[in-house]
């Protein structure tokens, strides 16, 4: 590459910071900007690379020819940084074209669905990792195990998180790929679930040795010239799939059938019914890529899980909290029941704040359901991210429909307050917006409780 220097627009996203961080490794300067402070853009501060929260032109490489910018399509087109540096004659790329790049002329091991690919593909690098085999990972999420989204090895193979947000893993060519989910979303880009699924079977589409499927899902071989093999976590039909399967403290144990062998005695790491699943997946391909299968155990049984995917902040025999980035109907359904796996015959209490006023409009009644399962529910205002508001369509709109046995509809703003008062056994906290920054504070409030 003929530039010395990388300039992020929007460096602070899970998926742009990993880049970022890989290329700090590689020796390029690295520098961008992000609309707010965030922990995530305090490490990338501390790691060497130059962060600012203002839109100032001032700040960017006025090098041209040596200056590569990448930009989120999160961030609007009406940016000023962003019109300046097209209108200045920078190499101007979207993220994913910056991972498609990266990805070319190595083993591509890709992730995709519409929910349960960061656990997936967090759980895939960890296994060849932690088997020496190693690999660079670009993950969607901070893996507790190495407290960080980017992965580096020497081994010229790529985990990536493939996501289907505005087509970007249409830029991936893995030779290995599961596919989790082709649920409906982010329907502002697709329109329709016929639309979603049709990216999806493009992405197979470009993947050249196996496409591992959750099994039912609608990808045959007029899709695709890899080899389809299917997983699920206890049918028996799926080329990949659990038998034996039993829960000890929360932690699903179960023996692992797959073509050509039975490998007994996986503990999953980290708790839950959801992550059961994730970890068939993530076995799959690791087996397939050629790990050795009781590698493949050991790792699953050591993998810590991804921050804010069921992250237990506290667990005590009086109050747990957990914290989840669940913000699709189908993640939350998930969720739900694995925190009820976890603890059977508790109390829980959800908070959750909707992530984008489309997404809310297109699901209210998904999200209703998928929340009508808790036995309390403290519903916050819509995260807006990048939309600007629709008319008619606020929280309320869920709120109206859910049946739980209570249920709050709070300002953001009042959350704390509102918890100080509520008969709190399990807790958890729902969503993909900021509702995280309230852990610390949650977290405390509890432990202090008598």
């Amino acid at each position: 590459m003929k530039y010395n220097k990388i300039y992020f627009i929007g460096i602070g996203g899970i998926g742009m910071s990993a880049i970022a961080r890989y290329y700090k490794f590689k020796g390029y300067e690295v520098s961008g900007y992000d609309k707010t402070p965030s922990e995530l853009t305090g490490k990338l501060v501390e790691e060497g690379i130059g962060v600012h929260y203002t839109d100032d032109v001032n700040f960017i490489p006025k090098d041209v020819e040596s200056t590569l910018v990448v930009y989120t399509p999160a961030v609007p087109e009406s940016l000023g940084e962003l019109v300046y540096v097209r209108e200045k004659g920078y190499r101007v790329i979207k993220r994913s074209r910056m991972l498609g790049e990266i990805a070319e002329g190595q083993r591509c091991l890709a992730v995709s669905g519409t929910h349960g690919k960061t656990t997936t593909s967090t759980l895939t690098a960890h296994i060849l990792t932690e088997s020496g085999e190693g690999c660079t990972a670009f993950l969607g999420g901070i893996s507790r195990n190495y407290d960080t989204n980017t992965l580096i090895s020497h081994t010229p193979t790529v985990v990536a998180e493939a996501d289907e947000f505005d087509r970007s893993f249409l830029q991936l060519f893995p030779e290995i790929a599961v596919i989790t989910a082709m649920d409906a979303d982010h329907l502002d880009i697709y329109g329709d679930l016929a639309h979603v699924q049709e990216a999806f079977k493009a992405f197979a589409s470009q993947v050249s040795g196996s496409v591992i499927i959750k099994k039912g899902l609608p990808i045959s071989s007029d899709d695709t010239k890899a080899r389809i093999l299917t997983y699920h976590p206890e049918d028996r039909e799926a080329d990949f799939h659990g038998e034996n399967v039993r829960v000890e403290a929360g932690h699903f144990i179960y023996d692992l059938v797959y073509p050509g062998g039975r490998l007994e005695g996986i503990r999953v790491g980290t708790p839950g019914r959801v992550n059961m699943e994730n970890s068939i997946a993530a076995a799959a391909i690791a087996l397939l890529y050629g790990i050795e299968p009781g590698a493949v155990r050991h790792a699953i049984g050591t993998f810590e899980g991804v921050k804010r995917r069921l992250e237990v902040h506290l667990n005590t025999p009086a109050k747990a909290y957990i914290d989840d980035y669940a913000h699709h109907p189908e993640e939350l359904a998930k969720a739900i029941a694995s925190i009820r796996d976890i603890f059977p015959g508790r109390k829980l209490t959800a908070v959750f704040q909707p992530h984008l006023y489309t997404r809310t409009r297109d699901f209210a009644e998904g999200f209703a359901a998928a929340l009508s399962a808790v036995d309390s529910l403290i519903l916050l205002d819509i995260y807006p991210a990048r939309e600007l508001p629709i008319p008619g369509v606020t929280s309320k709109i869920i709120f109206d429909k859910v049946t739980a046995p209570e249920k709050k509809l709070i300002a953001r703003s009042d959350l704390m307050e509102t918890l100080q008062h509520e008969d709190l056994d399990v807790l958890v906290t729902f969503g993909a917006g900021d509702i995280d920054r309230f852990t610390g504070a949650i977290t405390d409030m509890l432990r202090n409780q008598p």
